[in-house]
């Protein structure tokens, strides 16, 4: 399942892209017009502006700002740096994870084929695919 911290992000991405602006946009506007509160999109955004999703500019004129055109960022992508590894299963969202079962087990086939079906869909969605199908 994925969190409201991933479907928040995806929003928050949305909302900057439509701003349609190089300039910086304040964080109580975006809260405003998502409805989220703001001591939980600064929590969010911090981690965004880490991942190199989004920039930030504090004081007067800061706020935050697409780093690459939307058309450039996935879903995947988003989702991902948000919430980890969209992979069903520990086996297969950590390589160092130890399964004593993973030369016998007759699930695994099933986990791959729903990881890479998962992985395909996110990652085909670009953020202006969204935008563009409003």
């Amino acid at each position: 399942m994925i969190s409201t911290r991933g479907r928040y992000a995806i929003r928050v991405m949305i909302d900057l892209a439509e701003q349609n602006t190089d300039k910086f946009v304040p964080l109580k506007d975006i809260a405003e017009r998502q409805g989220i509160s703001k001591k939980y999109l600064e929590i969010i955004l911090k981690d965004m502006v880490a991942a190199n999703l989004v920039d930030s500019a504090s004081g007067k004129g800061g706020g935050y700002k697409l780093i690459r055109p939307a058309s450039e960022y996935t879903i995947g992508e988003i989702v991902e740096t948000m919430e980890g590894p969209l992979s069903p299963v520990a086996c297969l969202a950590d390589s160092k994870y130890k399964c004593d079962r993973k030369k016998i087990c007759k699930t695994l086939p099933m986990w791959i084929e729903y990881a890479e079906l998962t992985h395909n869909f996110f990652y085909s969605k670009k953020l202006s695919d969204i935008i563009e199908s409003k």
